[in-house]
């Protein structure tokens, strides 16, 4: 489902992204009404989540415009004015539901529910099923044969896509276009990578056929179910079936649903706490405005710009503190607010109330958390934390909001002695080090030889916009866990480090690289390890064979130039033996002339890589030489 928000306040903004995204919810936002529009026009969204009180355009303006339009997905209003004729107002212009800030989450994400379904009541029936699959887009629930799977945001938005559109082919750049928000850039690889998880999760679950389809030089679509499935429906026995299922979800339903619920709960109070806590580093710089007004008030001086000023940040503090588990704060703040209005402004005794507001004000924070606050802040504790040394903000962000979703907890250090602090005050559980540093200027390989020495038991995962082979052997030599392009979409980089922190995971394949070139070797291994791949190099091809059957490879990769044996030779003699006649066999080469790359498709490649390697194509081709030899495999034993 994608949902539009219209919200100006970025601290509601982050909090209600995260809060949705923990509940599979895609979500575009805009930070006023015109571009609300424009992204309303241009997307399909499922719900708009709109305030009233935004730039350019208001909240009530926008849902007028959107229905004289002819848009008809549901609105919900969110707003600090809660007077009955505001209400009035709004649903008048066309909105479907009222939620006054501060709002409670949880009511919040039901209210959005009950819209998304009363949007859907034209359907039979709210569950999606394919084969044993059944998907409940109202809880997000994914069953498979009795088994739930527990899918990223992404994963379940494709597996929803697909299967609401069955008979629809979507090329990449459409999944890209429904799927990722607006603010974000991945690379098409990034689709590929999605399907993947989404079919090996699948596969895990006790699924023996391939859902998505892919349909070569188009996209993907839905698979077709079996004929004799298919000729089943409308008898007897498909009704049978459909009523025991019913009954097998009814059964299973309720604890899975629960604890897909309470995930989502612990999730969302996560990103309160995170939240709570950065608007706490940051306040006082918020309510300087307060300070600013206070002061040309007492003088006469106070005009109206820096008037509305004030008021527009009380007003969203209204609802960021109340959200946030301040209460209290929100109170507070309303008060200000109420008071910075132009028919209160100038009342007697008008700058002294607004005085001792502002000092409650900042001892908001000094009070002890409420109970639910600490259990937040405990269920942020236990989880496991990232530290990311970067100056480079668009990324920096993209990953904090990515992050929770795999349940990491970021904190970010834009230098070296600000990283360094942190360290020393708090021991991470790994580190993402931004290898380019254009505006500090720091010796950022120096800093890892540091790391590797004096703490040496933290991962460290480099990240580099640079693809210098240079840099690449330099943090191989000096013991980092991995290297990444910065091109990677920012899903994929946590990925990587999700899987460098659980050292349990199993490899998603195993990968035997044979070059002479020792450096390119260490750089192929920094490359392909953080993608879950068992990696083994070898350096001398007069060991091919022994090394070959030990380790059992899925994917081989040759360098067609190298002493004694040539990877051409290598190729044929696998190919000449049955066992290893299907194995995958990717060419590196510096040759792009014909005669070299007919020896090598001769000899029995499947693809071939120039040199200089560029990362994203190589995962790509990897990627898509696995996933084939899997269907092969899936086929022949269709045929068995």
């Amino acid at each position: 489902m994608k949902i539009l928000l219209v919200e100006d306040d970025k601290i509601t903004v982050n909090l209600l992204t995260q809060a949705l995204n923990a509940h599979n919810y895609n979500v575009n936002t805009a930070a006023d009404g015109e571009t609300g529009f424009q992204l309303a026009q241009a997307y399909d969204y499922d719900l708009i989540l709109l305030d009233v009180m935004i730039p350019k355009l208001d909240g009530i303006s926008l849902c007028r415009e959107l229905r004289a339009s002819g848009y008809q997905m549901p609105i919900l209003l969110l707003t600090a004015l809660d007077s009955s004729n505001d209400r009035v107002q709004g649903l008048e212009a066309g909105a479907d539901d009222y939620v006054a800030k501060p709002f409670n989450l949880p009511e919040l994400i039901a209210r959005i529910r009950a819209l998304l379904r009363r949007g859907k009541a034209t359907l039979t029936s709210t569950h999606l099923t394919w084969e044993k699959l059944q998907v409940n887009p109202d809880t997000t629930e994914v069953i498979y044969a009795e088994k739930v799977l527990h899918l990223t945001p992404k994963e379940y938005n494709l597996l929803e896509l697909f299967l609401r559109n069955p008979r629809r082919i979507f090329s990449r750049g459409a999944i890209l276009d429904r799927i990722w928000s607006a603010g974000e850039f991945p690379q098409e690889e990034a689709v590929t990578a999605h399907i993947k998880g989404l079919r090996q999760k699948l596969k895990a679950a006790g699924m023996n056929v391939d859902l998505v389809e892919t349909v070569y030089g188009l996209g993907y679509r839905l698979k077709s179910l079996p004929e004799e499935i298919d000729n089943q429906k409308g008898s007897h026995k498909t009704t049978e079936n459909a009523k025991s299922q019913e009954t097998l979800s009814a059964k299973s339903s309720q604890p899975t649903e629960e604890v897909e619920q309470n995930l989502a709960h612990i999730k969302v109070l996560s990103v309160v706490a995170e939240i709570r806590a950065k608007l706490k580093a940051s306040f006082i710089e918020k309510v300087l405005v307060f300070d600013r007004a206070i002061a040309s008030l007492k003088i006469g001086t106070l005009d109206n710009g820096l008037r509305q000023e004030a008021q527009a940040q009380a007003h969203k503090l209204v609802g960021s503190l109340g959200t946030l588990g301040l209460p209290k704060g929100s109170e507070v703040a309303r008060k200000i607010e109420h008071l910075f209005k132009a028919e209160n402004i100038l009342n007697p005794g008008t700058t002294q109330q607004i005085e001792v507001l502002v000092n409650l004000l900042k001892r908001i924070f000094d009070r002890p958390p409420a109970e639910s606050d600490l259990e937040a802040i405990s269920l942020v504790a236990e989880q496991r934390r990232l530290l990311i040394i970067d100056d480079d903000n668009l990324l920096r962000d993209r990953l904090e909001i990515e992050a929770s979703n795999w349940q990491l907890r970021t904190e970010v250090a834009n230098s070296v002695p600000v990283a360094r602090s942190v360290i020393f005050q708090e021991t991470p559980d790994a580190i993402l080090l931004d290898l380019n540093s254009p505006k500090t200027k720091e010796n950022r390989l120096a800093f890892l030889a540091e790391l590797r020495r004096q703490k040496p038991e933290i991962p460290v995962m480099v990240v580099s916009e640079q693809n210098q082979l240079s840099d690449r052997i330099e943090v191989a030599r000096l013991g980092a866990s991995g290297f990444l392009s910065k091109s990677i979409p920012p899903v994929d980089i946590l990925k990587a480090v999700a899987l460098l922190l659980d050292q349990t995971s199993p490899a998603e394949a195993k990968v035997m690289v044979v070059d002479d070139d020792v450096h390119l070797l260490a750089a192929l291994k920094m490359i392909l390890q953080p993608w879950g791949f068992q990696i083994t190099t070898l350096d001398e091809p007069q060991n091919f064979w022994e090394v070959l059957e030990t380790t059992s490879p899925d994917l081989l990769i040759l360098d067609v130039e190298m002493p004694g044996y040539s990877g051409i030779e290598l190729c044929l003699a696998v190919r000449n033996d049955l066992r290893w006649s299907k194995l995958p066999v990717l060419f590196l080469t510096a040759h792009s002339e014909s005669e070299i790359v007919r020896q090598m498709f001769v000899a029995g490649a499947d693809d071939y890589i120039n040199k200089p390697i560029v990362e994203p194509e190589l995962i790509a081709r990897i990627l898509n030489r696995l996933e084939r030899m899997q269907l092969r495999y899936k086929l022949a034993q269709q045929q068995c």
